[in-house]
């Protein structure tokens, strides 16, 4: 797919891609990457911890107006209406003064859940939808409590291995097994030229953004999300009732449980450091669409109107 190639061209060093159009599959690679390969997905995370939050759910472990943090309730976690700020700045504060350094500082330390959430339930408390990690590891933290068994282990016996997913697997180091690609940071032209962190301890995001998977298993897994076999008909229905949520870009996304709508097509995208990940798809799973990019936060408008042609050609919108 030329639209493919161009993203590479316009300043990508790697991406690639796998499209489903109901029995038709197309796998693509452009620059320094493979069909297949491993990544870090970022907040596509988001949607498997949501599932496995919506199977408790069904169980009668919890509930989703159940308050998990003073007011906060499960609900509002999973669909960022709780007004806690996100610590991302406060874990990484020298991005504040335009300085890269607390990247190269925190590259191999280790994070405790409680230490990330204290910093964003002592924050000022936001606007009511914008985005936000913190729920998510207060979500993790009730899954550990509910379960009596790591939130990472959890999603991956109940969500995870419940969709029969191989190449899917929360970090067990700050490495990824596998073939995969470098992984390029530009911090907005901070790091010039971009740095490769794809060797990093990723629980500063935990179970809101650091589970590592291939474009195929992402389609795998939206495809039996959205065909009733991950959670009921019913979860999925309250997974699926969006409103107006403030994205770290600064846009306004449609968000649910987990789950955000772009045009008619479902689905989340990810961002960590040096690895994007996009995975949309329709209501009826038959039209999927999930890439991978190796670079992040760039300063150049090439590469976002590549980006935007391919996904027009890939949803055919």
């Amino acid at each position: 797919m030329k639209e493919l190639e161009a993203i590479h061209q316009a300043g990508v060093p790697g991406v690639w891609a796998e499209i489903r159009d109901g029995r038709d599959v197309w796998r693509g690679a452009a620059g320094e990457a493979a069909p297949g390969m491993r990544h870090r997905i970022g907040s596509v995370t988001k949607t498997f911890t949501a599932a496995a939050i919506m199977l408790l759910v069904e169980r009668g472990k919890i509930g989703l107006d159940m308050p998990v943090h003073g007011d906060a309730t499960v609900r509002q976690l999973l669909n960022m209406t709780s007004g806690l700020a996100d610590y991302r700045f406060l874990a990484f504060p020298s991005l504040l003064e335009g300085s890269a350094q607390s990247l190269e500082d925190n590259q191999f330390r280790h994070f405790y859940p409680r230490e990330l959430i204290k910093l964003g339930v002592d924050a000022p408390r936001v606007q009511p939808g914008v985005y936000s990690n913190t729920g998510y590891l207060l979500l993790g933290r009730l899954i550990e409590r509910v379960t009596s068994m790591t939130a990472e282990r959890w999603i991956t016996r109940n969500v995870v291995e419940r969709a029969g997913l191989r190449n899917t697997m929360f970090p067990t180091g700050s490495r990824i097994e596998g073939p995969h690609a470098p992984m390029h940071e530009a911090l907005f032209g901070l790091l010039d030229p971009p740095r490769d962190y794809s060797v990093y301890d990723m629980s500063w995001v935990g179970v809101s953004a650091s589970l590592i998977s291939t474009m195929e298993d992402l389609n795998d897994f939206y495809a039996a999300l959205l065909d009733g076999k991950i959670v009921s008909r019913e979860s999925l229905a309250a997974m699926q009732e969006t409103g107006p949520v403030v994205a770290f870009d600064g846009s306004t996304v449609e968000y649910g449980l987990g789950l955000h709508r772009h045009g008619d097509f479902w689905g989340h995208d990810g961002s960590v450091w040096g690895a994007g990940t996009w995975s949309f798809h329709s209501a009826d799973g038959k039209r999927q669409v999930s890439l991978a990019v190796n670079l992040q936060r760039w300063n150049n408008p090439a590469i976002d109107e590549a980006l935007q042609a391919f996904q027009r050609k890939a949803l055919r919108v």
